[in-house]
């Protein structure tokens, strides 16, 4: 096995998440992240337990509970709160494993400081923006600015895990062009308050064209009762609307869609609230791209979401990102630190990556409330008149088990990783 690190672009869930893989595996690495000081930046996502599984299986169990809430109902309503379809999540569900809601930023500290932790400071280098790479033989070289200033490194592998604007796929795929949006506005704020239903639920409220999307990511406070609740407003309007811009940090006017809710009365939460007592509201188009043919060049591939950038609508994309290193680690595992373990990565993933990205633009788990606003316009005494128990449970079934979070079989399924591998 090479001596020289494999080389990681970018610091975020993707790339830190293969740092410590590596680590676990005897494989060196480095990561360059373009970002000089990592802070607790973003909002809340979820980790399936598919994913949760894997940071457990790294020694990172014991710190989930202190940066997120295991997940315990996953539903969703109409404007008026009415429930079109609600189950258990992580293990109210039946999973061997939790899943949990979390702030992102504090999901990518967490995972910094154990890389710090384990491999030392010097195996993350900030302030490094990378802008290509050079194919060289039995190594490749990773090209990146630090102070404006062009350098570059060489080694056995690298691997793209630089997000939604990919340099390294953009080299790959110089004809792609910008990410396509689909039409959908995100409007997203954390703000605390009350928790509600379970204390730990996630709720999808509204129509196939306004929506709001909520859960806590933080244990209420025992003094006053408040969680910090994320919540997101989402907004689809005719593509040709020109709103098309990729920027996840925009600070966002509330005007733009406070109105949407006024009208809005769901007993157990009101989105209205959460939306005015929100200091800072944040602004991005829900975008995804068309599935790649190939993730790989020579010694070079692509993973997390410069591989397969999907709408956050089976809350999987985090998800997605961690179970990629766990697989690049199982194909270092199998076949050695060289582009066999990377094409068998490739092999395994890409397939089933591609047909979420698809699914996610109108057939995943939330085209339940598609389907029933086309049948009743959201108006029901009985959800079962509009929509059969057995049609719901049929939609969300499919998802997990494209997404690869079905009960039975993550519950049956041996680790990707075994805990004494090694590499060479």
């Amino acid at each position: 096995m090479s001596e020289d690190p494999i080389l990681i672009a970018g610091g975020g869930v993707a790339g830190l998440t293969l740092a410590l893989t590596c680590h676990q595996l005897g494989v060196p690495v480095r990561v360059f992240e373009s970002t000089r000081e990592l802070r607790p930046l973003g909002v809340g996502i979820n980790i399936q337990p598919n994913a949760v599984r894997e940071l457990i299986d790294l020694g990172l169990g014991d710190r989930l509970p202190e940066i997120g809430v295991a997940t315990q109902e996953y539903g969703f309503f109409t404007k008026h709160g009415k429930e079109i379809w609600n189950e258990p999540r992580g293990l109210e569900a039946g999973y061997s494993w939790p899943q949990y809601s979390v702030h992102r930023g504090e999901l990518q500290l967490m995972l910094h400081d154990a890389v710090v932790d384990r491999l030392g400071s010097e195996a993350i280098q900030l302030g490094s923006r990378v802008t290509g790479y050079v194919n060289d033989g039995d190594s490749v070289r990773l090209q990146f600015e630090v102070n404006g200033e062009a350098t570059e490194v060489s080694g056995p592998l690298v691997v793209a895990a630089d997000g939604l604007h990919s340099a390294i796929r953009a080299q790959m795929v110089p004809d792609e062009g910008p990410p396509i949006w689909g039409g959908a506005i995100l409007w997203r704020g954390c703000t605390r308050a009350k928790p509600f239903r379970t204390g730990a639920s996630m709720a999808i409220m509204g129509t196939p064209y306004v929506r709001f999307v909520t859960y806590p990511i933080s244990d209420a406070d025992p003094d006053t009762g408040e969680a910090l609740i994320n919540w997101i407003a989402e907004t689809t309007f005719d593509p040709s609307h020109g709103w098309a811009r990729e920027d996840w940090n925009r600070r966002a006017d509330k005007a733009d869609f406070i109105d949407n809710y006024r009208d809005w009365e769901v007993a157990w939460i009101d989105p209205l609230d959460l939306i005015e007592r929100t200091e800072e509201v944040f602004e991005y188009p829900m975008v995804d791209r068309d599935p790649l043919e190939s993730w790989t060049d020579g010694r070079v591939t692509l993973m997390g979401d410069a591989a397969h950038i999907m709408y956050p609508v089976g809350s999987n994309g985090a998800s997605q990102a961690i179970i990629d290193a766990r697989k690049i680690g199982r194909g270092f595992v199998d076949h050695g630190v060289n582009p066999d373990a990377m094409a068998a990565f490739e092999n395994e993933v890409r397939p089933a990556s591609g047909r979420m990205i698809l699914a996610g633009r109108g057939s995943g788990p939330d085209s339940v409330v598609a389907i029933v606003e086309e049948r009743c316009g959201g108006e029901f005494d009985d959800i079962n008149d509009v929509m059969p128990y057995d049609e719901r449970a049929a939609l969300s079934a499919k998802y997990k088990k494209l997404a690869g979070f079905d009960i039975e079989t993550l519950n049956a399924r041996p680790p990707i990783i075994e805990p004494d591998s090694v590499v060479g």
